[in-house]
C-alpha cells in the first residue's frame, strides 16, 4: 500500500477570527524559524566560500616560506611560516579533520558551496510560501474584523 500525501487547501474565510490568530501565530513562528535558517546558511555558505578561494591562492607557489599568522584561538594568533603549500588539513566537522593536496581541496569546498547554495534555495522558497500564507491569513483577518465592525455599525443604526 503506497502511502500518499494528500494536501488540503483550508478556506480562510470559513475560519474564525480567534483560529485566525492562532494560525497567524503558527506562521509567525514558522517565518522566525526559517529566517533564522537562511542567515545561517548565508553565514556557512560565506564561509565555505572564502575558504574556496584562499585555497585556489594556495596553488600559486608565491605563498610557500611566506611568514602568516596561525590562529590558536579566535582572538590569539602567533607567527609562523608557510612550508608546504600543497597540503591542507580540512575542518571536515565535529572534530574532524582530513589531509587533502589542493586539488582535492578546491573540489570539496566546491562541494561543499554547491549543496549549501542549493539547501539555502530550497529554504528560501519554503520562506516565501510561508511568509505569502501568513500575509493571507492576515489580509482574511482584516476581511473579517471590517465585516464584523460593518455589521455592528448597521445593527447600532436599526
Amino acid at each position: 500500500m503506497a502511502a500518499a500525501e494528500e494536501t488540503k487547501s483550508i478556506d480562510l474565510a470559513q475560519l474564525p477570527i480567534p483560529q485566525l490568530e492562532q494560525l497567524k501565530l503558527q506562521l509567525d513562528e514558522e517565518v522566525q524559524v526559517f529566517t533564522s535558517s537562511v542567515n545561517q546558511l548565508k553565514l556557512v555558505h560565506q564561509k565555505f566560500t572564502e575558504s574556496l578561494e584562499c585555497v585556489k591562492k594556495l596553488s600559486n607557489d608565491k605563498y610557500e616560506g611566506k611568514e602568516i599568522l596561525v590562529p590558536m584561538t579566535d582572538s590569539l594568533y602567533v607567527p609562523g611560516v608557510l612550508n608546504d603549500a600543497r597540503s591542507l588539513l580540512v575542518d571536515i566537522g565535529t572534530g574532524y579533520f582530513a589531509d587533502k593536496n589542493l586539488k582535492e581541496g578546491v573540489e570539496y569546498f566546491k562541494r561543499k558551496v554547491e549543496f549549501v547554495q542549493e539547501q539555502l534555495e530550497k529554504v528560501q522558497q519554503i520562506l516565501v510560501e510561508k511568509f505569502n500564507l501568513r500575509q493571507a491569513v492576515v489580509d482574511s483577518m482584516q476581511a473579517k474584523i471590517e465585516q464584523h465592525l460593518a455589521a455592528q455599525k448597521s445593527g447600532a443604526k436599526a
